[in-house]
């Protein structure tokens, strides 16, 4: 075995099974992607914050927190467009 092999291999994450939990978060997020897409289409507020919902359970889980902030934003924009109307 050589040095680039070894290498690959360290750099290389290895694939591992997804728990019970994160397969449920990676479907509620899909679930919530689709939300999203039918609020583009309807422009029906209560998509868009169902899919915010589901989008923010999955990457808060995922801990990415960029997109957890994102999607915060995104919700409260629409959450107070609903307000208003």
């Amino acid at each position: 075995m050589g040095i680039k092999y070894k290498l690959k291999k360290f750099l290389v994450e290895r694939r591992r099974r997804l728990t019970g939990v994160e397969r449920m978060a990676t479907r509620i997020g899909y679930m919530g992607a689709g939300f999203l897409v039918a609020g583009q289409w309807t422009l029906e507020p209560v998509l868009f914050i169902i899919g915010f919902i589901c989008v923010i359970i999955q990457v808060g889980y995922r801990k990415q927190w960029n997109l957890v902030a994102l999607n915060i934003n995104g919700l409260v924009a629409w959450i107070k467009h609903l307000i208003t109307l």
